[in-house]
């Protein structure tokens, strides 16, 4: 009987690496960093396609659709974390970013017996989260193989999504099922068959791009300020001060007090101090903008609304 996995080069043993558990550390450090520094390079023989893909997700998520990552093992944590690193960063719906592991959130930390091969969850949970013809879906598996993310990329297809593939393998299953199929080959691990490694690392370089790009496109940025992100500790506080010093030209003095008073709104924070608002009318003039801060500035307040805030000061 032919093991169907033999043959793929995330299985294959590499005899570079065969004595690894009799090398000192600091060789064994320096074997890692080697085969580390070639994902790059693997990852950006894919950019055509992978820019390809996000320019599709994109249009959907203009029109009103969401963006869903799903995975098993490695590549379901990897997809859970771009997912939930997403509303802090960008200041987005926890819904518009979701990431979706075989065996659910158990699977986070613990490993789920038989999860990954249960290509009938994999689509119920599709089908659960009511996916449709604006949404895309991103299925990721280093091997290219993972039954529980084929069922869910045939059920995001038949439901209209957009499909997207991320898989470490030429030829996968994965990709013959997906309208963009991505493929980085990163080759056989350090420690064989461990797709924690390299191709581990391909994935979070790819899932950074997308969600990334995705959210510069949408407007989450201001050049490359996180204009949208949540100020929820102080660090991240002294970051959004610091961003708005940075726009407006105004001293930590002047940009913190603001950014109170506007909620830890950056963009808010902003029109407040170039047009000398207050939160209520630099929201309003953002609002009549479409929420682009950039045509907001470009726009001097009207009397009206600089004489509702000299009232207000009164």
């Amino acid at each position: 009987m032919t093991d169907p996995l033999a043959d793929l080069s995330t299985e294959r043993s590499d005899p570079r690496y065969s004595r690894i558990d009799r090398l000192p550390t600091e060789e064994v450090a320096r074997l890692m960093n080697a085969a580390d520094a070639t994902v790059p390079t693997a990852v950006a023989a894919a950019i055509p396609v992978i820019s390809a893909a996000v320019d599709a997700v994109v249009a959907r998520m203009k029109a009103g659709g969401r963006l869903f990552y799903v995975g098993a093992g490695t590549s379901g944590r990897l997809a859970v974390l771009d997912a939930s690193e997403c509303p802090p960063t960008f200041g987005t719906d926890p819904d518009l970013v979701q990431g979706i592991i075989a065996g659910g959130e158990p699977a986070l930390t613990h490993s789920v017996e038989g999860a990954e091969d249960d290509a009938a969850a994999g689509a119920a949970a599709i089908a659960g989260r009511r996916l449709g013809a604006l949404d895309s879906l991103v299925g990721v598996s280093a091997s290219g193989r993972a039954p529980y993310v084929l069922g869910a990329l045939a059920e995001a297809g038949r439901r209209g999504a957009l499909t997207v593939s991320l898989s470490c393998n030429a030829g996968s299953p994965l990709s013959g099922a997906a309208l963009h199929p991505i493929e980085v080959i990163v080759g056989p691990e350090v420690v064989a068959g461990s797709t924690r490694l390299k191709a581990g690392t391909a994935q979070k370089l790819i899932l950074n791009m997308i969600s990334t790009i995705a959210m510069v496109r949408l407007g989450r940025t201001y050049g490359n300020s996180m204009i949208e992100m949540s100020a929820i500790n102080s660090k991240l506080a002294g970051r959004a001060a610091r961003m708005v010093g940075d726009i407006t030209g105004a001293s930590l003095s002047v940009a913190r007090p603001a950014l109170e008073a506007a909620g830890w709104q950056v963009k808010v924070a902003v029109l407040m101090i170039e047009q000398g608002l207050g939160p209520d009318d630099a929201r309003a003039l953002l609002d009549g903008h479409g929420d682009n801060l950039e045509a907001a500035r470009a726009t001097p307040a009207g009397p009206g609304e600089r004489a509702s805030e000299d009232a207000r000061g009164a």
